[in-house]
């Protein structure tokens, strides 16, 4: 019997577990995929927002002001790359200016601090790559970048440093409130524990379902990207946004804490809660609008396009609250932008709503807020490389050419709590594949060292999904080669005998 069984492991699940096991309690996470960090949390802006344009008096405009201020501490125990590089509302007229006017005033009223109305001139010295037609902006110093699904596996990780289990490919299929607690049935097993933590993302409703008439519905809202080369990585310094419209934030340019230029999103709503492909009609309206903010994008520096899913509630604000219909069950469901930037206060909250539920929580005297640093191979000075290198040799070997990636951070990632099972869950944790050529040279040796370490065949080595094969079969060259090893270990075997 666990005493917490939380459904989902993107960026809010897994900080509440961390959060929580920080408490003596049994502490399962429940995902439905392979990975954690594998819906939402993979395909966002990966931005840390100021918390101005929220309402005054919601959900979104109390968590948000109070996230934003946790990030540099939990980042710093983490080991989660984040800058606060600050923000840009820019205007093109006197009509966005009093748009600008208003976001200022609602800004003062949430708390956010050091924000300026700034003028065309000092707009662009701060940018001299956006376009000569803006008139002002609203300066927000205190916005910043981040890496969502790094943060989010980091978090998974001290988690599991800390007790908490994580039970991945377990997709909830029904729940029955029983006596004492809920009965989760997944593809899987029967898991039994006092209390559920709802984080479900885009499938929140579905999961309420189960155990009471959900009064709340999760809307799917598409967003679609484009993601610059790093030669990109001047052409803005901040992240800059239009002024903001009923169906969110708006196109925005953005540098990401890896050096790239993240460009997007669109806006759309579907019925579809997996459409995560991407659309002519979705890209080319985001080049458009983002070229009215700056002429100058090289969009022939583009190396990938995606698109995410944002769950939209019909609420229209978060939902975090202990079940009204049934006791024990908390939702946290409807958590779209600004969620990223709420998270550290959205966990703190929920742990408050546990303790009313359970009672007085005892720490734990021996919990760890610090996950094991990750040797950034590229990032060592020369001196550092050769120190590593003498240490374990694997870190000489260059796996990614495009980001410096090697065998030795790639076998890291693999080992560690929470570690690497996918190609793509190595490519969020250690980049390779993120670079230029998107894992055109090194995709098949990080396939190759998957299988190694897990001891697996190459063949059941996926890409992202459990059902996303690479290999489907040995060629006869693979096969005799193969053959042909076997042969000369054998022979060796016997000499060494003899």
């Amino acid at each position: 019997m666990y005493d917490v069984a939380i459904i989902g492991a993107g960026i809010i699940g897994t900080f509440i577990a961390r959060e929580l096991s920080r408490y003596k309690l049994r502490i399962v996470i429940l995902e439905k995929d392979n990975d954690v960090a594998n819906g939402t949390t993979k395909a966002n802006s990966a931005i840390v927002h100021a918390g101005y344009d929220a309402k005054a008096g919601s959900n979104k405009a109390k968590f948000n002001v109070l996230g934003n201020a946790m990030f540099d501490k939990v980042c710093d125990e983490l080991d989660v790359p984040f800058k606060r590089i600050g923000s840009l509302v820019v205007a093109f007229n006197e009509e966005d200016m009093q748009t600008i006017k208003m976001l200022y005033e609602n800004g003062i009223k949430i708390g956010v601090p050091n924000m300026k109305i700034i003028d065309a001139k000092k707009v662009k010295a701060m940018e001299p790559n956006i376009n000569d037609s803006i008139v002002g902006a609203l300066y927000a110093p205190t916005a910043g970048i981040v890496g969502p699904f790094e943060l989010a596996i980091a978090l998974a990780e001290n988690a599991i440093d800390n007790g908490v289990e994580l039970l991945l490919n377990h997709e909830v299929n029904g729940i029955d409130k029983v006596e004492g607690g809920y009965k989760i049935y997944t593809n899987n097993n029967t898991i039994n524990t006092k209390y559920i933590i709802n984080c479900a993302g885009l499938y929140a409703d579905y999961i309420y379902g189960m155990v009471a008439n959900s009064h709340f519905r999760i809307i799917p809202r598409r967003g679609q990207y484009y993601l610059l080369d790093k030669s990109a990585g001047n052409i803005v310094n901040k992240v800059i946004f239009q002024c903001p419209t009923k169906l969110g934030k708006g196109v925005l340019i953005t540098p990401t804490v890896d050096g790239n230029i993240l460009i997007g999103p669109d806006a759309q709503d579907l019925d579809d809660k997996e459409a995560v492909d991407t659309t002519r009609e979705g890209l080319s309206f985001v080049k458009e609008t983002a070229r009215k903010t700056c002429s100058k994008i090289p969009f022939h520096k583009n190396i990938t396009t995606f698109a995410g899913l944002r769950a939209e509630p019909n609420t229209g604000d978060f939902i975090i609250e202990a079940s009204k219909e049934v006791k024990g069950f908390i939702n946290v469901a409807g958590i779209k932008s600004p969620g990223l930037s709420s998270s550290p206060a959205i966990a703190k909250y929920v742990v408050e709503i546990v303790k009313s539920m359970i009672g007085c929580l005892e720490e734990k005297e021996d919990f760890n807020p610090r996950r094991r640093k990750r040797i950034r191979f590229a990032a060592l000075s020369d001196e550092e490389k050769l120190e590593i290198i003498k240490k374990d040799p694997r870190y000489g070997r260059i796996i990614c050419r495009c980001e410096t990636i090697t065998e030795g951070e790639i076998v890291d990632a693999i080992h560690r709590n929470a570690g690497a099972r996918t190609v793509n869950g190595i490519k969020r944790r250690v980049r390779p594949g993120a670079g230029r050529c998107q894992g055109g040279f090194c995709g098949p040796r990080v396939m190759e060292i998957l299988a190694r370490e897990l001891g697996k065949d190459m063949k059941d080595v996926v890409k992202e999904g459990s059902n996303s094969y690479i290999l489907t079969d040995y060629t006869k060259e693979n096969i005799e080669y193969e053959i042909a090893k076997e042969l000369v270990a054998s022979s060796h075997d016997e000499e060494s005998r003899r």
